[in-house]
């Protein structure tokens, strides 16, 4: 990509290639609301929280993919439309082929109350007791807008709820800065393990 004449897309797109998460949040931030307008537009059965849980995941594998990304086909709105096109696709498949669960108890089976929060496995559990030192050093290492959320959620345990509460957020966005401050703690451990 030249280094001259780059529009302010451009190079929040060249900085998060690099892998700077606040460049990343900058494009979030950009585009959120004219994603969510797409998919409402475009999928018109879904609810709110599907809309939001969609934009979410689009834009997780938008950073995770974001170094394929090539402005000579198109523009990053329109390569971040198509990711959530196919994830909207692939999430009605998905709960298509759910079948509703009939609980004796009389409870409603809904699966946006399963998608609440992330359940970590019980290997995720032994290595961050293991880790927590390298947890901590890492999570130190975060950029500040991700320190304090990284911090409540893998330290101190919070739920997604507990932290969009306390830091009068939106639960999407607690959902997708964890998710971000994850794979950044990954890489700093990466990167930690290579020294």
């Amino acid at each position: 990509m030249a280094t001259t004449g780059l529009k302010p897309t451009d190079a929040q797109i060249e900085r998060a290639v690099k892998g700077d998460g606040t460049a990343f949040t900058a494009l979030w931030d950009m585009y959120i609301g004219g994603l969510g307008t797409y998919l409402r537009s475009s999928f018109k059965y879904l609810d709110d929280f599907h809309v939001e849980d969609i934009c979410s995941r689009s834009f997780e594998k938008a950073f995770r993919q974001i170094s394929t990304f090539d402005p000579s086909i198109g523009s990053f709105f329109t390569w971040l439309k198509k990711i959530a096109r196919n994830t909207a696709l692939d999430v009605l498949e998905q709960e298509s082929r759910m079948q509703p669960l009939s609980l004796e108890d009389g409870m409603e089976s809904n699966v946006s109350d399963s998608m609440t929060d992330e359940e970590d496995s019980a290997l995720d559990t032994i290595i961050r007791i293991e880790d927590m030192e390298e947890t901590l050093r890492c999570i130190e290492g975060l950029p500040e807008l991700y320190r304090d959320i990284a911090r409540k959620r893998l330290v101190d345990g919070l739920s997604y709820k507990e932290i969009a509460q306390e830091c009068n957020l939106e639960l999407n966005t607690v959902r997708t800065r964890i998710r971000r401050a994850k794979m950044m703690i990954d890489k700093l451990s990466k990167e930690s393990d290579l020294k």
